[in-house]
């Protein structure tokens, strides 16, 4: 999340007109809105390798699969994001008939950069906490081939960590399998990782 938009508190319905009529996209956090910045080449990749991974092995599940344009509302906080990606399974919930704000995910992930890792980890997660049907919360490393999953069980969250080309990311809530190597797919760790604001 980068830094705020405007000072001036605003209501949720106040942010989603605005972020509805608005160019560019913004989440919301208590009453302020949190401009975002274009995401990195790596970034890109990272996401859509993860998207289009689990697109493919939920094709004929009930479950279905968006990526950053998808905002997602933790009512209990007053707060809305856009994750990476988020799957969904089961009758999809929206809050209106605008289709564009998810309710009830069952599986979010986000790839983290410098700028916003720290509220990712911290603050971000502790909020998505809040959502019941949450099951999976996964982090993804841009600068190396690593992966963390927390994982719903009762009131615990049991955390995983995965890294190098021959680990599996298994999301247990969905039945999918995601190798790192296909995730991290014409990625070049090796380059300097951009910054990016999201």
């Amino acid at each position: 999340m980068s830094t705020a938009a405007r000072q001036t508190v605003l209501s949720p319905q106040e942010y989603l007109a605005l972020e509805r009529a608005a160019e560019y996209k913004s989440e919301y956090l208590a009453g302020e809105i949190y401009a975002m910045s274009g995401a990195s080449r790596r970034h890109n990749l990272v996401t859509l390798n993860i998207a289009a991974e689990l697109r493919q092995q939920l094709r004929s599940t009930p479950c279905e699969t968006y990526t950053g344009e998808m905002r997602v509302q933790v009512a209990a906080a007053r707060a809305y994001f856009y994750p990476d990606v988020v799957v969904v399974c089961g009758e999809p919930r929206f809050e209106d008939t605008e289709l564009d704000t998810l309710l009830n995910p069952t599986v979010i992930v986000e790839v983290l950069s410098p700028s916003t890792e720290r509220f990712d980890r911290g603050r971000k997660f502790l909020l998505y906490r809040q959502m019941q049907s949450l099951q999976e919360y996964v982090l993804v490393a841009q600068d190396a081939m690593r992966v963390e999953v927390f994982r719903r069980q009762g009131e615990m969250w049991l955390f995983h960590d995965l890294s190098g080309t021959d680990a599996v990311l298994r999301l247990e809530s969905v039945g999918c399998e995601l190798p790192l190597r296909a995730i991290y797919e014409r990625v070049d760790l090796t380059e300097p990782a951009e910054d990016d604001a999201r």
